[in-house]
């Protein structure tokens, strides 16, 4: 395959993939948001590929593993408010797979901001209320447009800050139903 076409397909996938991120910014449910973030990993994955974006391709893996964990977990253990000393040890385990992760794919600063934008996403996921996934949605958003960037995507730029005012109006309407 030549260089424009994986450019275009990585670019189809892309939108694939924010396409899917923007809707979990309007669910309610937990379980819904890391089904839904796990099918647009899975394009996000074939984008990076094509781009060949090794530390976004390595976040998204831990990003896979991520959900699965908390959905298995929340599967066996229920849906629950509080945060256990399994859960901190859960989250203390996949930063330190992110950590491994960047300690191989690192290539310059820029190539980290995926770092840490999947472990902010993480914590947003972890701690099991949706007002505070979608406030931390905006710092994430910050952090993915300047890896897209670094990495070329134009619609993960584009599209990553469609997100981002997605993430704040999600954030606003989950504010104001609580305090309605």
């Amino acid at each position: 395959m030549n260089w424009e076409i994986e450019y275009i397909l990585s670019q189809v996938f892309t939108i694939f993939m924010y396409g899917l991120m923007a809707i979990t910014y309007y669910m309610k449910n937990r379980k819904a948001i890391l089904m839904v973030s796990f099918a647009s990993l899975v394009a996000n994955v074939i984008a990076y590929v094509l781009l060949n974006a090794w530390s976004g391709l390595a976040m998204c893996i831990v990003a896979m593993i991520r959900n699965i964990i908390f959905l298995v977990d929340e599967k066996q253990n229920g849906k629950r408010d509080e945060i256990s000393k399994k859960d901190i040890v859960i989250l203390i385990i996949l930063y330190i797979i992110s950590i491994g992760s960047a300690i191989f794919t690192y290539e310059v600063f820029f190539s980290l901001l995926s770092v840490f934008a999947t472990m902010l996403y993480t914590y947003s996921v972890w701690q099991k209320k949706t007002e505070v996934y979608k406030f931390c949605g905006i710092p994430v958003g910050i952090l993915w447009i300047l890896y897209n960037f670094y990495v070329k995507s134009i619609f993960g730029v584009i599209l990553e800050a469609v997100l981002l005012v997605n993430s704040m109006v999600g954030y606003q309407l989950e504010k104001r139903r609580k305090n309605a």
